[in-house]
Formats: structure tokens, sequence, C-alpha cells
């Protein structure tokens, strides 16, 4: 949703005004054999003997960038290209943009005036934007097309960068130079205005030189880097002039990430008693738990989402975070309550970060992103005592409807291009199966690489989508690739089955989430999904999930259905007189009698009264808790909730299909 406009233009002067209009000499001998080497490893080497930069550098900053990967091609969530990530901002800022904005009322409660973010049309930067393919263009005599679709001259792009920004630097050129000489080039090459959190980028490069990395592309080839001795020479990064970010003291981040403290404001804009914004105070987690960490795109770039929460008629959240350089900034305190997540129950018990990026567009997330991103979440989870699983770090998509009523306008971001599983492997909580085919769960987990599901209206039409790796696995009504996919009625309230646009999650179960098996059908497993069997493809050879054992829910004897939740509010007389009941209100979907679900957790009651800047409403800024409770459960592509007194907690292996 939002970000700043100086770190952006600042790119620019740090990537081409040093280069200039020079045209870099190659340093060394051309590769002698094979003008296109066959191998992506080979392309690598060739490059780094071409432009006279250590092929450990040149590997490990575009480890650090993409994972080697090319991604079809299409631009980072910060307009890079390719395995180097050259940033190509005019090209990409010319392109038909996608439009998936949902009604979606951030606070999401309905006590309260209605707050839609209209997500207002980003201006035109003031500085020119991230252009780095330009002095690429000019250092390697390639097209811009060429570096942006072709691997083997993106590659060399890169190469010829770094061994610009060396020479510019007066430090030592040649592939058989020490890599550690080339540290303040590598901080440079991250992109980032500001000393630490380039220095960031720079550490994780040196530190994949040191442990070694091995993996598949996303195109096939086999890439490695093997591990070695490697001391950084950091005082190289001290001549890159980058600016000094004063860190806030009680800036709520982990030292080993760039970040800065940029307030939300919290403030009175208006005569009326919610014309206020965009926040509410609080004391988490002394008075409210804090049960989840949201995980958010911006669709905005970083610049203007810094401006949208900087304004106190818009809508907040706690971090945002820069896709180039993961550079991070906290606008809200952990212990006071965002508008975010469109629940209010939900906003009450989590943290949300922001990243910047575009659910639709097809684009991907930049690993300096997701590597800085893991390092907060890690951060955040221990200091607020939240476990690092699906039932608790949450996608936005995840979030349920209020009421029956909100549950079509609700987001869907960071969508179905955002890789779960690696994400959680950085967070150092890789999804396991901890049990067999008897034990009646699943743990979604497919090959982020390998599974391309064929969405369409990744732009303003329902063309096909690039082919591209995703964590969605897709559930149909049946057991073969011909049926029709499940519905979902909150989407298709008259019961038509979803579609595979790419806004509509109506029939996707996604990575780390985990479900009660419900049938199995020689390489289908049918899954219980929004009160219905829902079956993926999922055979023993190339599974796409991993039996698991754990605790389900099912309708107590007797009951034919029972009512689902979007939010575990407290019972009427929990309330004191003088704040208003909010209704309990189930949503349109039912747990049916035979049905069972995934627990993610026993709840209790609760609604955090907060309406007015001043409290002066009664009963603001207090919670009230009830008797009730509610148990947390994985219906379908969002979390829901169930009355504990309707149903029975069993082990997932009582009464699972055989």
């Amino acid at each position: 949703m939002p970000r700043s406009q100086a770190p952006m233009g600042r790119r620019i002067l740090l990537s081409t005004a040093l280069v200039g209009a020079a045209t870099l000499v190659p340093v060394g001998p051309a590769p002698a054999a094979n003008p296109t080497p066959d191998t992506r490893q080979q392309q690598y080497a060739a490059a780094a003997a071409k432009y006279g930069v250590p092929e450990s550098v040149l590997l490990a900053v575009s480890y650090l960038e993409s994972r080697w990967d090319t991604n079809a091609g299409t631009p980072s969530t910060s307009a890079g290209y390719g395995p180097m990530h050259l940033t190509d901002a005019d090209y990409v800022r010319s392109l038909p943009a996608s439009e998936h904005y949902d009604e979606e009322d951030p606070r999401g409660d309905a006590s309260r005036r209605s707050i839609v973010a209209d997500h207002p049309k980003a201006a035109p930067p003031a500085e020119a934007a991230l252009q780095t393919l330009d002095a690429a263009a000019r250092l390697t005599g390639a097209s811009k097309q060429a570096l942006r679709t072709d691997a083997v001259t993106n590659i060399r792009g890169g190469a010829a960068l770094l061994a610009s920004y060396q020479q510019e630097l007066g430090a030592p050129v040649g592939a058989g130079t020490d890599p550690g000489a080339w540290y303040g080039s590598v901080a440079r090459y991250s992109g980032a205005d500001d000393k630490h959190t380039a220095a960031v980028f720079a550490n994780q490069v040196f530190a994949t030189i040191r442990s070694g990395a091995g993996r598949l592309t996303d195109d096939g080839d086999r890439v490695a880097l093997a591990p070695r001795s490697v001391t950084p020479q950091q005082a190289w990064l001290d001549r890159l002039g980058l600016r000094t970010v004063a860190r806030a003291d009680d800036v709520e981040c982990p030292d080993e990430i760039g970040c800065e403290w940029i307030p939300a404001p919290y403030e009175q804009y208006g005569p009326g008693m919610f014309d206020y914004g965009n926040h509410d105070l609080g004391n988490r987690p002394t008075q409210q738990k804090i049960e989840y960490i949201v995980i958010h795109d911006t669709e905005e770039t970083y610049a203007r989402t810094l401006e949208l929460v900087q304004d106190p008629e818009y809508v907040s959240w706690h971090y945002t975070m820069r896709s180039v350089d993961g550079h991070t900034a906290q606008h809200v305190k952990t212990k006071d309550v965002a508008w975010q997540a469109g629940n209010w129950y939900v906003n009450a018990k989590s943290v949300g970060i922001e990243h910047e990026g575009f659910a639709a567009q097809g684009t991907w997330y930049t690993e300096a992103m997701y590597r800085t991103s893991a390092k907060l979440v890690r951060y955040l989870a221990e200091k607020l005592d939240i476990p690092l699983d699906r039932q608790h770090i949450i996608g936005h998509d995840n979030v349920p409807g209020t009421v029956a009523g909100t549950v079509a306008g609700m987001h869907w971001d960071p969508g179905p291009y955002w890789d779960w599983a690696h994400y959680f492997d950085l967070l150092q909580a890789p999804f396991s199966g901890t049990g067999r085919a008897d034990d009646g769960l699943v743990i979604i987990d497919p090959d982020f690489a390998s599974n391309k599901p064929a969405f369409t209206g990744c732009k303003k039409d329902k063309n096909p989508c690039p082919a591209r790796g995703s964590s969605a696995v897709i559930l149909h009504s049946a057991p073969s690739e011909d049926a029709p996919l499940v519905t979902d009625l909150g989407l298709h309230p008259d019961g038509s089955p979803s579609t595979m646009y790419i806004s509509d999650h109506g029939a996707r179960a996604s990575a780390g989430q985990t479900y009660a098996v419900a049938d199995r059908q020689g390489d289908w497993t049918a899954i219980w999904y929004l009160g219905q069997k829902a079956w993926f493809y999922n055979p023993a050879k190339a599974p796409s999930a991993k039996w698991a054992s754990g605790l389900v829910v099912t309708p107590k004897p007797g009951r034919a259905t029972i009512p689902v939740y979007g939010r575990a509010y407290p019972e009427a007389a929990a309330y004191p007189a003088d704040v208003p009941y909010q209704t309990i209100s189930p949503l349109q979907y039912t747990l049916s009698a035979g049905q069972r679900y995934a627990v993610g957790g026993v709840r209790p009651s609760e609604f955090y009264k907060a309406w007015t800047i001043d409290g002066s409403s009664p009963g603001d800024w207090t919670v009230i808790r009830g008797e009730m409770q509610y148990v947390q459960i994985q219906f379908g592509h969002r979390i829901m909730f169930v009355n504990s007194d309707d149903v029975d907690i069993l082990p997932s292996a009582v009464g699972a299909p055989n």
C-alpha cells in the first residue's frame, strides 16, 4: 500500500552519474571458446572474465538480487529485470497497469464511518527513477530490450556495472582480485541511498560467498557458488558518500536491517468524533495479545506509499519495506493498532508489514526484500511471542471478511506469486510434514518454480499472465483437470465456479496452509474447503503437499450445520451498559456435519473499543472480553472462526479417510 521519494530518486545519482557516458573497457581476456556459453554457470564465468569481476562476487550479487532466476523477462517490484536485476523504471511505467483494487475498509469496524483506501494514482517521481539498465546499455553496447529479456546479456550488463563502480572508486579491478576489495561496489549495487542499508546488502553478499549456494534456476539451469573464505574490506563503503540514517532509539527493528522511523499521524482532521487518523493507540501485548503478522504488498511505489501513510485522512500499517534493497520504515508502534487488514478483530491483534510490490502484474519480489522481511518477522515473532507458522504469519489475502457483506471486497495481496515456502525457509521455519497419508491433514507445499498455474488478467484484460512460479494450488470440484473449479459463495454468490482470474482466489490453497483431508483418489487429494470437497493434483512422484497430523474440528453430534465467523467477538452480556454490542454476525458459509477443518488455535472473544482520539467515548481504549471462545480454522483460502461450543476438537487421524 505505500512508500517514500528520496530513496528512489537518489539511486540514479549513485548508479549512473558516476558511470557517465564513458564506455567501459573490458578487463582481462574475453572467453576464448563459445561466444555464447551453453550453461548459466558458464555465462557467469564468461561475464566475470570479460569485465574483470571476481566470479564469486558476480554470482553472490546476482543471488541476492534474483537467486539467479530470469523471472520470464518480467520486471521485479522495483522495475528490475533478469538475474542481475537491472532496473528500467521508465520502461515499466510505460506498460499498461493492472487494476484490481477492492472496496475493503482497512479499519474493518462497522461501528464507525467507513474509510475506503482509494489507491490514488502515483504521481511521476520528482527525480529520475531507477535506471541502472541505461548505464548497462552504455557500458556493454547491448540493446535495452536484450538486457531486459536475454539472460546472457543481462549478466554481462550486471558485471559491467560492478566493474564500473569499482573503477570509479579507484579500487582494484580484475577477475583475480581479492573479492573482499569489492565491498564498496557491492554495497553500491544494492541501490541503497543510506550507509546502513547498503552495508546490510553487502554483508549478505559476502555471507553468501562464505557459505556458498546452489540451486536450479526457474528456466532449468543449475548454478553453484562454492564456499570460500573472504574478508570484506568495509572501508570502501565510506567512499560512496551515502547518507547516515538517524536510527530512533525505540524503533522496533533488528540491528541487522536498515530501518528508520517515519511516523504515521495520530491527529484530528475534522469536527466529528470519528474524524481522526490514521491509527489507534493501544497497549499491546500487555492489554491484548498480538496473534498475527500480516504480509501485504503496497500496490504502489515505495515513495508514494510513504506519502500515503503520512496522510491523517488515509490509513496506516506498521512497516513499509522497499523492494530494491529491503530498506524499512516503521510508522506505527507495535503496541498501537494500525488500520491495515480490513478486519477490526485482526487489526487489534496483528502487526502489518507492507512490501513494495504489485500482486497482479506478474512482477516478482526481490531476494533482498524477502531476506529483510524474514529478519524483521523473526524479530517481531520472538519479541511478541508469535508462532512462526501459517496460522499466525498470514497474507492480507488470508484475513476473513468481517460479515457476509464485506467478504467480496477484501483484498487479496500479496497474491499467488509470493513465495511462501522460500519465505519460511528464510524464517528458519520450513514447512515439514509430520504425518502419514492416513493422519488426516495436508500442508500445501508445491514446488514454486515448476508450479505455474494459468492465471489470467494480470493487466487490464483477461489475457494469460506470464507463466511463472506460484505458491497457489488450484482446487477442482472433482479429481480431474477438466472439472470445474470449486465455488466461493463470498465471491460468487450465484454459486458459479471460481475462475483463474488473478484476483479470484476462491479455488486456491496456498503454500504452508494446513487442511483436513476429505478424500483420496489416485494422484488426487481432496480437502474440506468452504463447505465442499476440493480436489488438487498431488502425485506421489511430485507431491503438491505434505502429510501432517494435528487437530481438526467437526460439528458436535446432532448439529447438521454450524455458522462460520470472520471475527471472534464477545457475546452481548460481556459489554458494559454504555458500550454498544457488536453483533455476532455469521458469514455466508456453513460447516456441515461430516466435514473437518484444521485447527489454527483457540481464541478468546475480544473487542478492542477505540472510537475517539481522546478516549472520551465510554469504554474507549479497553478490551471487552466474553465467556465465549472461538476456534480458528483454515476454512478456505482465508482463516475463519467457529464457536467452540458448536464443535468437537479431535486428533486429525480420528475418522480420517484411509
